[in-house]
């Protein structure tokens, strides 16, 4: 008599769930390399195609509007071709766009395919939300951080990767920008293995039982949780955009050592998703938000304020403002169970441009009170002022994130629906 050995159902529920899990952590590695790749890429690009600052600013542009085209038809595609599919799609669609950037020998191609790998961005990120909503069904605080991790991860060590490979020769060709954007994007590849043999939950939940987006957007908590991801993610994504500048232009710091700061507030920003995530679950996840944005818009405050002694404190901010994304993700899990993609893709869709305002504001800012402060021989006090009221507004943000989660904790402690 021969042994049965097919698979019982519980061996085959676990390995189906370490497809999920290897499909979303290795997801947010890819998802952050292809995020950050760019920023030793741009100056050779920028000299390789001969492209004007208003070109520049063009292509960065069409990246932010492809991103935020796929954050609005996201959430309907996963519900007409399934999360497995889009997932799929997503992860195609930026290896594909990584050899349309390899054959672009002109702007016009080269703005074609950057939107192209910002449209699979915009889909992954909603994607990989939507499903680690689906499957994190227990400590979702501590999943969602350790899920984006992986992403801190990539983050950080992208550019380092980036700048190495791009004078590395293979059989007597430099690989550059192109290679670099070949190669890295095409390790989407891994995780489309995972995503094609696992099994999703939720794609087979009925339209009738999802929570459409016209009860979505009546709900005060969807509007409260759009301004606290907003003001957080603002806080966030600015630092990699005005920290080095702030401490070369305020400080006179060297490229070097301003860059190694900027390194510092990732590694603080990644271990801290990496350790942070059992104390969201524990403590709730709104009074999570209060507290860690609180503390980063602090520090931010505080960095400023004591000059150059205390800059390490920019780096420590990154503790604060690094759960704030995953906790917000992981609550829309606890509270839209059958409707997350539609609020995951109505809030993130609206931070998107609340983001790229965000960055227009700091601008505004430095250069306004620049000019208010600035006076012939104080021309140099100027440029301080305005440098440290533009970062001031990031820090400002992080406290703005706290003041919000606030009035959501209030909100939700009445209706006893405190998560």
């Amino acid at each position: 008599m021969k042994a049965d050995i097919r698979p019982t159902p519980a061996s085959s529920s676990k390995r189906n769930y370490i497809l999920q899990l290897l499909t979303v952590f290795v997801g947010f590695l890819v998802f952050g390399f292809s995020e950050n790749i760019k920023g030793p890429a741009i100056p050779r690009i920028q000299s390789d195609l001969r492209l004007d600052e208003m070109q520049l600013g063009t292509l960065l542009s069409l990246n932010s509007l492809g991103y935020l085209l796929a954050c609005t038809f996201t959430a309907l595609l996963i519900r007409k071709i399934g999360i497995k599919a889009v997932s799929l799609l997503a992860f195609g669609s930026m290896a594909v766009s990584g050899v349309f950037i390899f054959l672009s020998h002109s702007y016009p191609a080269l703005s074609s395919s950057f939107f192209l790998m910002y449209i699979g961005n915009g889909m992954l990120e909603i994607g990989l939300a939507v499903l680690g909503a689906r499957i994190f069904v227990k400590n979702t605080g501590t999943m969602m951080n350790l899920s984006h991790f992986f992403y801190g991860l990539s983050s950080t060590v992208a550019p380092l990767i980036s700048s190495g490979l791009m004078i590395v020769t293979i059989f007597g060709h430099l690989l550059d920008w192109r290679g670099v954007y070949l190669i890295i994007l095409m390790l989407s590849v891994l995780p489309m293995i995972p995503a094609f043999l696992g099994k999703f939950p939720g794609d087979a939940t009925l339209t009738k039982d999802r929570i459409p987006l016209s009860s979505i957007s009546r709900d005060p908590v969807i509007w409260l949780l759009v301004a606290v991801l907003s003001f957080g993610v603002i806080s966030e994504l600015a630092v990699g955009g005005w920290l080095v500048n702030f401490l070369e232009k305020a400080y006179g710091w060297r490229s070097a050592s301003a860059a190694g700061m900027l390194s510092a507030f990732f590694l603080c920003f990644t271990l801290a998703r990496l350790i942070l995530g059992p104390v969201t679950d524990k403590i709730g996840f709104t009074l999570s938000l209060i507290l860690f944005s609180a503390f980063s818009g602090l520090c931010t405050f505080a960095a400023i304020l004591l000059g150059q002694s205390g800059a390490v404190l920019f780096a420590i901010a990154g503790v604060g403002i690094a759960p704030v994304y995953p906790t917000i993700m992981a609550l829309i899990a606890d509270r839209y169970r059958q409707g997350s993609d539609t609020a995951i893709t109505f809030i993130v869709t609206l931070m998107g441009v609340a983001s790229v305002l965000g960055n227009y504001f700091i601008g505004a800012i430095t250069e306004g009170i620049k000019q208010l402060f600035s006076s012939g021989a104080e021309e140099g006090a100027g440029l301080l002022r305005g440098l440290q009221a533009g970062y001031g507004f990031i820090g400002l943000c992080a406290l703005l994130c706290s003041m919000f989660a606030y009035l959501l904790y209030r909100h939700l402690q009445k209706k006893g629906e405190l998560i």
